[in-house]
């Protein structure tokens, strides 16, 4: 399968520290859109024990990756990377499906989906 969403080495290395730290070794990275936020979506990444039918599953980096069927056009070309400032770091996701977001960086909304907008 095609992936769907490009996962950078820095965030690669700050997602298997994650996976050690909580003990999530044997799970998969959920990236996922939901309703929500000033744009109308947001941007979800967590740690699954279970794949469903309704998911794809790729790998990168040694990361096993879940997305929602339903999602991938809507994550199609997208970059998650993991910044490092004075302040911390931070993941940030670059994607090329967006046409409006906030300045929360997490909410935006693509031409064919808008979603459900929230008060920030």
């Amino acid at each position: 399968m095609t992936e769907v969403v490009e996962i950078t080495e820095a965030a690669s290395f700050q997602i298997k520290e994650m996976m050690r730290h909580n003990e999530e070794e044997d799970s998969y990275l959920r990236v996922a859109v939901k309703g929500g936020g000033c744009s109308g979506l947001t941007y979800g990444m967590g740690f699954e024990k279970e794949k469903t039918d309704e998911d794809d599953r790729y790998e990168q980096f040694g990361i096993p990756i879940l997305i929602a069927k339903e999602d991938a056009p809507i994550l199609q070309g997208t970059v998650v990377d993991y910044k490092q400032s004075l302040m911390g770091g931070g993941f940030t996701i670059e994607n090329p499906n967006a046409i409006a977001s906030c300045g929360c960086g997490t909410s935006f909304r693509t031409a064919k989906k808008e979603g459900t907008p929230e008060n920030c």
